[in-house]
């Protein structure tokens, strides 16, 4: 039992030399000099056959010479194992930095304009901490489902401020206690949940709201698709604000592909109208004109919206140029989308949303 576990440790280590060997050849042999190069090959073969033999003597001796050949052409340096794992680091990291600029994209659903076929983020109150809302369970709960348990609370005493808007998280809106900030989600005030009122006097502590905060879904942009193949109505698009007026800049939105170049697309309540039209198809316009479980149909524009609106009557359409497309939502009731702000320009489309890859429910998978 002894001698196979010697001989098992043996060969280990001496396919561990030949490695080394052969790599310190190839890194050095075009300026190391010959002669140094010729024995550390002529130390790699004799390691070969050592190993071949199972001798554990002969790959011992062999091993030692392999090492000490390799050490003329490539000698050890100080942190050696420490600049290997950074390197491999640093190429990683650059891959992984390639296929996001040319290949895949990840991207976080903020709102939920989409909803119910991508969800962003949203909260359900809850009332205390469940079991798996405790320390270290919870985290392995967000891990798997996203689903996070949030206490928020007064940090100082004093009134209550007025509501205002957080122009980078539109999930949440932020208010004053007592001159600082606070926030809270922005569906549960909607849903007046709130457990203090505006111009009230609290205390620090009191408890504002809690509950559940679900991350939105995480899906993967396919950059190369729409490079062979052109965009399709029924894509889920994702595309950059630079440009379009009334939009942030420098940001991107996630919308539904529902108008191509060149055609003219109106709203009657719940369909979708192309070229005068009502259409149906692919399924994924089919589903939310005909109003399928959890779809309330394609909705006109408010017109009563701050900045305007394009499409708020049956009688309003946009005509598309040979390098436009049309974006909605897919809840077209809660969607800040084309019938406000018009056409996106060929230029700013990304690429279509492929994978919901994380958090892991029933929407994970192929995005659609």
């Amino acid at each position: 039992m002894m001698t196979w576990m010697n001989r098992r440790k043996a060969r280990k280590t001496a396919k561990h030399c030949l490695h080394h060997a052969r790599h310190s050849r190839n890194m050095r042999e075009d300026i190391a000099p010959s002669e140094a190069v010729a024995n550390i090959y002529q130390a790699e073969q004799h390691l070969a056959v050592a190993i071949t033999s199972g001798d554990i003597e002969q790959m011992e001796r062999m091993s030692q010479q392999a090492c000490e050949a390799a050490a003329v052409v490539l000698p050890p340096k100080s942190f050696a194992a420490f600049r290997e794992n950074l390197e491999i680091l640093v190429v990683a990291i650059a891959v992984a930095m390639a296929f996001r600029t040319y290949f895949i994209q990840p991207f976080k659903i903020p709102t939920g304009s989409m909803q119910p076929s991508l969800y962003g983020i949203t909260s359900v109150a809850q009332h205390g901490a469940g079991l798996m809302d405790r320390p270290v369970l919870k985290n392995l709960k967000w891990a798997v489902t996203g689903d996070f348990y949030h206490e928020y609370r007064a940090k100082v005493s004093g009134t209550v401020g007025q509501l205002m808007e957080d122009q980078w998280d539109p999930s949440i809106v932020r208010f004053t206690i007592g001159g600082k900030m606070h926030k809270v989600p922005i569906d549960a005030y909607h849903r007046q949940e709130l457990k203090v009122l505006f111009g009230e006097y609290v205390a620090r502590g009191t408890l504002l709201w809690s509950g559940i905060r679900k991350s939105g879904d995480h899906v993967f942009v396919d950059k190369v698709r729409w490079n062979f193949f052109p965009p399709r109505r029924g894509d889920i698009m994702v595309f950059s604000t630079d440009r379009i007026p009334t939009l942030p800049q420098g940001s991107h939105y996630i919308k539904r592909l529902v108008g191509l170049p060149g055609e003219t697309i109106g709203v009657h309540p719940p369909d979708l109208i192309v070229n005068g039209e009502a259409v149906y198809t692919p399924a994924s316009i089919e589903r939310i004109a005909t109003k399928q479980p959890g779809y309330d149909g394609y909705a006109l524009a408010d017109p009563r919206a701050r900045d305007g609106s394009i499409l708020s009557s049956p009688d309003d359409t946009i005509t598309l140029s040979p390098a436009e497309y049309l974006a909605m939502g897919d809840n077209t009731l809660n969607s800040r989308d084309s019938r406000y702000w018009g056409s996106v320009p060929q230029a700013n489309m990304v690429g279509p949303a492929a994978i919901v890859y994380w958090p892991i429910g029933k929407r994970w998978g192929l995005a659609r």
